[in-house]
């Protein structure tokens, strides 16, 4: 054999493995992704309704000092287990994701005003308070690839040649 043969033939088995794992990205990647949003959500919102549990209790009182946050933190706690539950089931979609984007602004607000829980340099040295608001960023493009679905959307894999 030459190299040009062994070359087309390992760029043969390549592209039908590829084609295999995109194929089952596309497939579950949807399903995998909801389900994990929906845990993190409904995970981090149960926390909340244990006093001193959660890592983010502190900044959420700290942050929302114009609401008491005795009622404030459960109430949110629970808003944040509706989302997750909508996630994980996969009902109510419309719902869930409007829960979801109405509650994301009040996860950036201590971007403006607690700014010193949120940076150790501004604009580009974050504390982990920082990264944790940051990261909603994710949470978001998710929530918006999710959305894409409502209507049937769907990921769909590459056609075969």
């Amino acid at each position: 054999m030459n190299q040009r043969h062994l070359t087309e033939q390992f760029q043969t088995r390549f592209d039908r493995i590829d084609r295999q794992i995109t194929t089952w990205m596309a497939r579950y990647g949807m399903v995998i992704m909801r389900i994990g949003l929906g845990i993190i959500f409904f995970w981090f919102g149960a926390l909340k309704l244990v006093p001193g549990l959660s890592p983010a209790e502190e900044l959420v009182r700290n942050t929302t000092y114009f609401v008491n946050p005795d009622w404030f933190i459960p109430v949110l706690a629970v808003w944040e287990m509706a989302i997750g539950l909508g996630l994980i089931v996969g009902k109510f979609m419309r719902l869930t994701l409007l829960l979801l984007f109405l509650q994301m602004p009040g996860t950036a607000l201590p971007l403006v005003v607690l700014p010193e829980a949120v940076w150790t340099q501004f604009p580009y040295g974050l504390t982990l308070e920082g990264q944790y608001i940051i990261k909603n960023l994710v949470l978001i493009g998710a929530g918006l690839v999710l959305g894409g679905t409502v209507r049937g959307g769907r990921l769909v894999p590459e056609p075969e040649k």
